[in-house]
């Protein structure tokens, strides 16, 4: 091998080592200016608690969630049962807990299902560029001009009620944002001076993808994920509430508030209750998105 290409090889190697010990130092960084982060940290505190009350859901309420009691039907909140009956004489706190449980089942698979097909296309869109780009970000254009709910509802309407056909009709509609967002930032990494020197040395695209292209696109994937996960618990819980989402009797939080509107002036516990469980959560992996997203990328920190 001739002098300057073997002088070459050698900073291209070098170029690579390098970034494998920026990796190790960033991500070190990025967990110092999380545990800065006041919301963040009062996020991570809520999301953990979601995260207890469904597992520990049979061990923190006596009642079953299905059992139905017609003569208790509509009770106020009491010592007995501290969130009232519903209008059918079930527990409102055992309900709300078990749905958790399903919320977290839901939203967990529709962010992995969506975020798999749109991390996936986006890297492709990005890296190929060309046909495959034009393909996938017309499709992008299609799915992204009807509202997001609206075309949910047709899918899980065209495909039935039951939790898989929500996370599949979410998924269906959900993946754009990822694409788009991780397309972008293909484009600015395939330039990089680190690809530059992979592709110098005779590493194979798919070499490089999954070894540089993809831990640089994870910030943002992550990013993404924290984001969307409101989303998915919003989404699932609507698509609940207008009838084409979760069955009944399953507990589920956006059943709650459907089957409690109308005895809003009565028992307005059934609604309020499965209402505040739903904005807790969501804040909380909001308040995480933020803190991610100041700690990976500083320079979006708002003031």
């Amino acid at each position: 091998m001739p002098e300057r290409d073997e002088a070459l090889y050698q900073e291209a190697i070098e170029d690579i080592r390098n970034l494998k010990k920026q990796r190790s130092s960033q991500l070190y960084l990025v967990w110092l200016r999380f545990k800065k982060n006041k919301l963040a940290f009062v996020g991570l505190v809520m999301v953990c608690i979601v995260l207890l009350v469904a597992l520990l859901a049979p061990i923190l309420t006596p009642y079953d969630p299905y059992e139905t009691d017609p003569f208790n039907r509509l009770q106020p909140p009491s010592r007995q049962n501290w969130l009232g009956t519903d209008e059918l004489g079930r527990d409102v706190l055992t309900r709300l807990f078990y749905g958790t449980r399903i919320a977290l089942l839901i939203g967990v698979l529709i962010v992995l299902f969506e975020g798999t097909i749109g991390i996936t296309l986006g890297i492709l869109s990005g890296f190929f560029g060309g046909v495959i780009d034009n393909i996938v970000m017309r499709l992008v254009d299609i799915l992204r001009s009807f509202p997001v709910i609206i075309l949910a509802m047709a899918i899980a309407g065209i495909m039935g009620q039951g939790i898989f056909n929500v996370i599949i009709a979410m998924g269906i509609v959900g993946w754009t944002t990822y694409a788009r967002m991780v397309r972008s930032k293909i484009l600015s990494i395939k330039e990089s001076d680190y690809v530059e020197a992979a592709r110098s040395i005779g590493e194979s695209r798919v070499s490089i993808i999954i070894r540089y292209i993809l831990p640089n696109a994870l910030p943002t994937a992550i990013i993404m994920v924290c984001i969307m996960m409101p989303t998915a618990l919003i989404a699932s819980s609507t698509l609940s509430f207008l009838g084409v989402g979760v069955m009944p009797p399953t507990a589920d939080w956006g059943s709650m508030i459907s089957a409690g509107r109308d005895y809003l002036l009565n028992a307005p516990w059934i609604s309020t209750s499965a209402g505040f469980a739903i904005m807790f959560a969501v804040l909380g992996f909001n308040f995480i998105g933020d803190g991610f997203r100041d700690a990976l990328d500083p320079t979006t920190k708002r003031s």
